[in-house]
């Protein structure tokens, strides 16, 4: 289905859904007529649900095929308790069922619900995989449960339990069948965290009509505690919209929700993330915190829930900072990683002419000698024409290694470009060319790869600067050693020149 064609179908359930709710709450009709309309209705939107659920599963394979077969499941079991209760509170004239079709029906609808949600958050795309995040979610969706555990057992739960302790589909009905939608419901919410497959419309009208079942169990669960002599039409409206909401999500579009939000602001869902977890257990403080001061007293069974609600919260916090340390770490490295990429040359792993130009002027601000030595492999246009490219690769990989073990580790190996390399020695007080002759020994040994042996040789040209030098700059060293570079091409190879020198003013 389209989603225009969903919008249109939503809209018309919509009114269909007020204006049964009107007639049943207005008081047009007398009680067993609007007991009728009300329960023939919610029955009709489960099965509508249950065939849906089943055509659609029918058509699809896989964790689309799965979920909706939990969920038929579930709307089956929704219809089973309706049948039952429909015919009791119809037909016999019973308020709460006598019988335990009727509540097993209704309390497996959740947990049916749940197994779908489960189904489709493990198995869709988009989960995610770090087991600490995992176990943040539990942690979260148990602080939110014991909040509203706390929240609800001080101000409704605990009477109701002392008066329906002793009747088996009394307590299913009244307790434990809101208690697990609200269950699903927190369930949904946590999943919607982690896995971005069920964050999906079919997914939102569940978790709606799971917010009205609850909502309305609890009041229905309220008014029975309370004694009321009988259940007000309005306060079963959640009961007549959740069956309806169940059949919008088994035919709305199953299309993931997109994240539209703009770079660099906090998205809902993150927002969603950090505050749900709080709020309830903030609401539920504040209850105590006025309860208290009014004259509630709490027992000892309170106390420690509410304890363990805030040893929850305690952990969770840990489990964030070390998430956040983790984050941080990864920040750092991914920092260092780029910082080494963008001055770093990726073949040979040595300096690029960016850093070897910053440590270059660096190095002219201070007072020590400096020595520079630009490089030209003699022979690499021959490799790399006669014997492809990677075999070109793996001699300058060969060239950058030699050349790092002539230089100290605090002196500068840098791949200028090509098959050009430039080292930058600080603080060396004897005569530059003895460096030149470091470099043209170490090449002077075959280079042996993987595609063979290949005798390569090296022009090179130096310049230098003596201490405490101010006039000369870093083009004035480059272009130098460039100059002595090609003088010593000109001379042949396996040559070093150094500017200044006889060798250079000949050439």
């Amino acid at each position: 289905m389209t989603l225009r064609r969903f919008g249109v179908l939503t809209a018309a359930v919509g009114l269909l859904l007020v204006g049964v709710v009107a007639l049943v709450v207005s008081g047009a009709l007398d009680r067993a007529a609007a007991v009728a309309v009300d329960k023939f209705t919610q029955l009709a939107g489960a099965s509508a649900a249950m065939v849906c659920y089943w055509r659609a599963a029918r058509r699809r394979q896989g964790v689309a095929r799965r979920w909706r077969l939990w969920m038929a499941a579930s709307m089956a079991s929704l219809v089973a308790g309706l049948c039952a209760w429909t015919w009791g509170q119809v037909f016999l004239g019973v308020a709460l069922p006598s019988t335990t079709v009727a509540p097993l029906g209704f309390i497996l609808v959740p947990l049916l619900a749940l197994f779908a949600v489960l189904v489709l958050g493990h198995g869709g795309a988009g989960s995610l995989p770090n087991h600490r995040s995992r176990v943040v979610i539990v942690l979260d969706g148990l602080i939110v449960v014991g909040s509203l555990f706390v929240l609800t057992w001080v101000s409704l739960l605990e009477s109701v339990v002392r008066a329906w302790a002793t009747s088996g589909p009394g307590f299913a009905t009244v307790v434990a069948h809101p208690a697990a939608y609200l269950v699903l419901l927190v369930a949904l919410l946590v999943s919607s965290w982690s896995h971005r497959s069920v964050r999906q419309l079919p997914m939102l009208f569940v978790a709606l009509a799971a917010l009205g079942q609850s909502a309305s169990g609890w009041v229905f669960a309220l008014l029975v505690s309370r004694g009321a002599p009988e259940i007000p039409p309005a306060a079963d409206i959640g009961f007549m919209v959740c069956p309806a909401l169940f059949f919008l999500s088994s035919v709305a579009p199953s299309s993931g929700s997109r994240e539209r939000a703009a770079a660099g602001r906090l998205r809902a869902g993150e927002l969603l993330h950090v505050l749900v977890p709080y709020l309830p257990m903030l609401v539920t403080g504040l209850f105590i915190v006025v309860g208290t001061a009014t004259g509630v007293r709490l027992n000892p069974f309170e106390i420690y829930v509410g304890l363990a609600v805030v040893l929850l919260v305690i952990a969770r916090q840990l489990f964030t900072l070390i998430d956040n340390v983790r984050l941080l770490e990864q920040l750092r490295d991914s920092r260092e990683r780029l910082r080494h990429q963008a001055y770093h040359d990726p073949l040979t792993g040595v300096a690029n002419r960016v850093l070897f130009r910053e440590r270059l002027d660096t190095a002219l601000a201070g007072p020590e000698p400096l020595v520079v030595l630009f490089i030209d492999v003699d022979g690499f246009k021959d490799v790399n024409d006669n014997h492809g490219h990677a075999e070109g690769d793996a001699v300058l990989r060969i060239v950058a290694e030699r050349l790092q073990h002539c230089v100290r580790p605090q002196d500068t190996v840098a791949r200028l470009g090509g098959d050009e390399f430039g080292i930058l020695v600080e603080g060396y007080s004897s005569p530059p060319e003895e460096i030149g002759d470091r470099v043209l020994a170490a090449m002077s040994h075959p280079h042996r790869t993987a595609g063979g042996e290949h005798l390569i040789r090296a022009s090179i040209g130096i310049s230098h600067r003596a201490a405490h030098d101010r006039g000369l700059t870093a083009d004035d060293l480059l272009g130098s050693a460039d100059a002595a570079m090609y003088a010593a091409k000109r001379l042949g190879k396996g040559m070093v020149v150094v500017h200044g020198t006889v060798e250079a003013e000949l050439t």
